[in-house]
């Protein structure tokens, strides 16, 4: 039976510039301490506030509105009972 070999794999844009890595799980171990620590992790706070301005941002409530009619209809069958 072969084993899986996992290997670094490197996440690229659409012109090949790389953007990111897929570690296999020993490599991030040595890594993730320094990661917490380096990396600001967004508190409670940063999420209300984004919320709040979403509120009155145009773009998002375009795509909001866009997104609740997509599923009108998914909805209604899913929900609404049968008449």
């Amino acid at each position: 039976m072969a084993s899986t070999v996992l290997k670094r794999q490197y996440i690229t844009d659409a012109a090949g510039n790389p953007i990111g890595i897929i570690l296999p799980l020993e490599e991030f171990a040595l890594v993730e301490e320094t990661l917490k620590q380096r990396l600001p992790h967004p508190g409670t706070a940063d999420k209300i506030a984004k919320m709040e301005l979403a509120a009155n941002d145009a773009l998002f409530l375009s795509d909001l509105q866009e997104a609740m009619s997509a599923f009108a209809g998914a909805d209604a069958q899913w929900w609404e009972p049968a008449q």
